[in-house]
């Protein structure tokens, strides 16, 4: 299972998908799961949206320019569902129907803290023990409740010595800590705050949670262009093409803007390289403010050339 978090408003989701859809190209039967209910993921696809049932994606056997696809389906997950999953499946049904007519399921959902993540979790581990995926990729909440939700196995194993919730708990640990199972990777902007941010929250996920990092994945890195140093009236004049008036200086001008943002973003990526050990995935910005299968195909193949480059053994991906 790789577990996908980052800052809000890094292309978290979208990364997400990404990756999905770069699995499934070599071959790997992918499960995408969501925990917030957003709704924007199944979009990229030209889906509607996730429900707990799963959803197809992308089909098995989809033909594409290597291969063929393993497939890709998705689902969403709420605490509600879950208990009343957990409670069908232990032979409860007549409880779970009492607790939905009733209306008293969201108070049995959060009658302990951190109760209703660990409901989750452990749907999620329940799926991964199926074997039915090769790989399962949960698109976590955002970094602060991330680290609120991955922690919530430990809080409840340790304050809940004995019953069904210790069992769960310790099972979603067992999950979470093993590095062959679980990884997370972390989703960033080369910017300085989410920079900050991913640097932070990754310390803090080794420490509070104890589960093991992937590479960093850096969303919308400017590609670099040749020929930004050159004068425009000298490429002009190379090219046989004439300039109008002022065109010139309007392309030194965005030369020089492009320029700045790329050595910025360098400046971040460098830095969080010093500051956080752990190798980057880099994925190129997009200019477009909407994705589409078309986009998510560019991006999977940055995901899979930069995974094929880092040569290091043991990452999930």
């Amino acid at each position: 299972m790789l577990i996908v978090a980052g800052k809000g408003g890094v292309g978290k989701t979208a990364v997400t998908a990404a990756l999905a859809v770069a699995a499934s190209s070599v071959g790997v039967r992918t499960l995408i799961v969501e925990v917030e209910g957003k709704g924007g993921m199944p979009a990229m696809f030209g889906s509607a949206g996730l429900t707990y049932e799963d959803a197809v994606l992308v089909h098995a056997a989809e033909e594409h320019a290597d291969g063929v696809h393993g497939g890709v389906t998705a689902r969403t997950i709420t605490p509600d569902d879950a208990l009343l999953d957990y409670l069908s499946s232990h032979g409860l049904q007549r409880i779970s129907n009492r607790l939905v007519a009733s209306g008293a399921l969201d108070l049995v959902a959060t009658a302990v803290p951190g109760i209703r993540d660990i409901l989750v979790l452990g749907k999620i581990k329940q799926l991964e023990q199926t074997g039915e995926w090769d790989l399962i990729l949960l698109d976590a909440p955002a970094a602060g409740h991330a680290i609120t939700f991955l922690r919530s196995a430990r809080g409840l194993a340790d304050a809940v010595k004995v019953g069904p919730i210790n069992t769960q708990a310790n099972d979603v640990l067992e999950l979470l800590c093993d590095p062959t199972r679980c990884r997370v990777a972390l989703v960033t902007l080369p910017e300085e705050t989410p920079v900050n941010e991913v640097v932070e929250t990754a310390y803090s996920l080794e420490d509070e949670v104890g589960v093991a990092l992937g590479p960093v994945l850096v969303n919308a890195v400017f590609p670099d262009l040749a020929g930004l140093a050159t004068d425009p009236e000298d490429a002009a004049a190379s090219a046989g093409v004439t300039l109008l008036d002022g065109e010139a200086d309007l392309l030194r001008a965005a030369a020089e803007f492009r320029s700045e943002r790329t050595a910025l973003q360098h400046q971040q990526l460098d830095r969080m390289a010093e500051e956080l050990p752990l190798p980057q995935v880099r994925l190129p910005y997009l200019f477009t403010s909407e994705l589409g299968r078309a986009e998510l195909d560019l991006l999977a193949a940055a995901v899979t050339d930069g995974i094929r480059h880092l040569d290091v053994p043991g990452v999930v991906a």
